[in-house]
């Protein structure tokens, strides 16, 4: 086993080099041609563009919180004096403070009187961005015809050569046989 694995390295470099090129050895340079024509290859594409929507909505005005804690204090004051004078200076807490109750809640109601006006309303302008797609035609290529040593030939290339383009001359000699 470990002389098949010591033969193995030989064989792939003995392969290796025994391989013969399928092309002559005739070198290969680089030329210039002229540019006859460059027509742009396209390809359609979808592209998102943001746009701002806009529109008016009419919303009620949210009503005014009045939360003093004068009215209701006062009110509570008042009544529990009140209650007590009814209850004749004896000590009538019971009746002191139902009065105190009482007027709180009388207060409460005196101090926001304007509690069931109307509903205002006002105007408010509200927008969003939203992706409107457009079709667009990108372009992907070109396709270009030269001429070199007086014949055309067409390739596609990605870029634009301009006035003349780069191409690989083979000479690859035909047998005269």
């Amino acid at each position: 086993m470990r002389r098949l694995l010591a033969t193995l390295p030989v064989m792939a470099l003995l392969t290796a080099c025994s391989t013969v090129p399928t092309r002559s050895a005739e070198p290969v340079y680089m030329d210039t041609a002229e540019v006859i024509q460059a027509e742009p290859l396209y390809r359609p594409v979808q592209v998102a563009r943001p746009v701002q929507e806009c529109w008016t909505e009419t919303v009620p005005d949210p009503a005014p919180r009045r939360s003093g804690y004068v009215g209701p204090v006062a009110g509570g004051i008042i009544g529990g004096v009140l209650g007590s004078k009814l209850g004749r200076g004896r000590g009538n807490v019971p009746l002191a403070i139902a009065g105190a109750l009482a007027g709180a809640s009388v207060g409460q109601r005196l101090s926001t009187p304007d509690d069931y006006r109307p509903a205002t309303w006002s105007t408010v302008q509200r927008c969003r961005t939203v992706n409107r797609y457009e079709q667009r035609q990108q372009v992907v290529g070109y396709r270009v015809n030269y001429r070199y040593a007086g014949q055309t030939f067409t390739t596609q290339t990605r870029r634009h050569p301009g006035r003349y383009i780069r191409v690989r001359v083979d000479v690859d000699p035909v047998d005269g046989t």
